[in-house]
């Protein structure tokens, strides 16, 4: 086998350890999005799951549920958005200059 391919395959099976460990790292991190200037914090993890919601007492008002339930999907969607940015930031990473998408190996964006 040529030298060039020898090397080509061994940044490829590097690549791919690397891709597993931040696929680990990402999915046992949490990131929380808070709204309503902090009232309402959701929590997500990298695998894209909420793990938490807590909603301080004081923006519980019965006559206004949608306000509630606008602030709980803010922090929600919030969280989420988080964790998919770091998701990609950092397979991005990984796959600077070699012309991927952060995206590859499966883990989902």
């Amino acid at each position: 086998m040529a030298p060039n391919m020898m090397k080509l395959m061994k940044q490829a099976a590097s690549m791919q350890k690397d891709m597993v460990r931040i696929q680990q790292e990402l999915a046992e991190s949490e990131f929380e999005f808070t709204s309503g200037g902090g009232m309402v914090s959701a929590v997500a993890t990298g695998e894209m799951t909420i793990k938490s919601v807590k909603i301080d007492p004081k923006v519980v008002d019965p006559d206004d549920v949608e306000m509630l339930e606008d602030l709980v999907l803010s922090a929600v969607d919030g969280a989420l958005r988080v964790a998919r940015e770091k998701s990609t930031e950092e397979m991005g990473k990984l796959t600077a200059g070699m012309g991927l998408p952060g995206g590859m190996g499966g883990f989902p964006m």
